[in-house]
């Protein structure tokens, strides 16, 4: 398969992307997740959707799809996407900002799977990722190594673990993408909408909740 057409495309959507203000209050954030047999090709998705800020569950749902493009570092969101899309067509209630585990702009052309995500939904996203994808540490800060652009922060959430890279998605900034995970944090690593997500997905893959 040929991907330098998947990478142009990348190039041309990140011109649309928007790292602006929150337009309006928030009161329902999404954790979004995927999960996968290792060497499959069986995607389970999973998005729950928590009250802000007393991170109670408004709603949980979950898909399950087949897919042939393989894991490629910089192109997950073609990988995950469609799988995320289903689950987004079960949803009853609109969130307001989606938390999905991977990166929003933190990526070499800006456009990690938050951040394409965000453009096809129109919503506000926010990457919240377990490791770095591209960027230079300066400080807590990411940025970029070409442009000196600030492109994300690394968060430490939880003593002795690793910290989190928060970069914003699309229409909302950095400082606020912080401000939420810092908020939906409840003592682990992940914040809350994550983690669930992830506690979701696998029970789903494990067959533990069915579709």
């Amino acid at each position: 398969m040929e991907y330098s057409k998947h990478i142009e495309l990348q190039k041309k959507l990140a011109k649309e992307v928007r790292i602006e203000p929150l337009k309006g209050e928030v009161r329902l954030v999404a954790g979004v997740d995927v999960s996968m047999e290792r060497f499959g090709n069986t995607l389970y998705a999973g998005i729950i959707v928590l009250s802000y800020p007393e991170l109670r569950v408004v709603e949980e749902v979950v898909a399950k799809s087949e897919t042939d493009f393989p894991y490629i570092p910089g192109l997950l969101s073609f990988r995950e996407i469609p799988a995320l899309l289903e689950c987004v067509k079960k949803l009853s209630y609109k969130p307001d900002v989606y938390i999905v585990d991977g990166q929003g702009i933190a990526h070499p052309r800006r456009l990690g799977i938050a951040t394409h995500l965000g453009l096809i939904l129109g919503t506000p996203t926010i990457g919240c990722a377990k490791s770095v994808l591209y960027g230079r540490r300066s400080g807590d800060n990411l940025v970029d190594p070409k442009t000196g652009e600030v492109i994300g922060r690394v968060l430490s959430t939880k003593k002795g673990s690793n910290p989190l890279i928060v970069s914003p998605g699309h229409l909302i900034t950095l400082e606020e993408s912080v401000e939420i995970v810092r908020s939906a944090l409840k003592g682990y690593k992940l914040p809350e909408p994550t983690r669930r997500a992830h506690l979701l997905v696998n029970a789903f893959r494990k067959g533990i909740i069915k579709n």
